[in-house]
């Protein structure tokens, strides 16, 4: 539990210092095996979100968290997925963001579950 607090702590700090914006956790460990937490931010630009990603993939390396299972979207540089197993990082472009809206998403999951649908 320790190590996974010291990685949303790691990676919260690295999106704040490239000036990514509308930082989420979610807890989704109870809705999905896929992951324990979800941390959702935005950039402005293309060129922010890949900073963003690039500079939370140098912070977690140096703090020894280097495991990076999946690398998604530097190609269009809208949506980057980082996966470190039991966290997922989605750093997404203000624009898609909005039109994603994975909190909503997330959020309707788990009132649909709750209620066993």
């Amino acid at each position: 539990m320790v190590e996974l607090k010291r990685k949303l702590e790691v990676i919260e700090k690295a999106i704040d210092d490239k000036k990514g914006f509308d930082i989420e956790v979610l807890e989704v460990g109870k809705l999905t095996s896929i992951a324990d937490y979800f941390v959702i931010a935005s950039g402005n630009s293309s060129n922010q979100v890949v900073s963003i990603a690039d500079e939370v993939e140098e912070k977690m390396e140096i703090e020894g968290f280097e495991a990076i299972n999946t690398k998604e979207g530097y190609k269009s540089a809208r949506w980057i997925i980082l996966d470190y197993e039991d966290v997922i990082v989605h750093v997404f472009h203000r624009d898609d963001r909005e039109y994603y809206n994975l909190e909503r998403l997330w959020s309707e999951f788990e009132k649909n579950k709750e209620k066993g649908e």
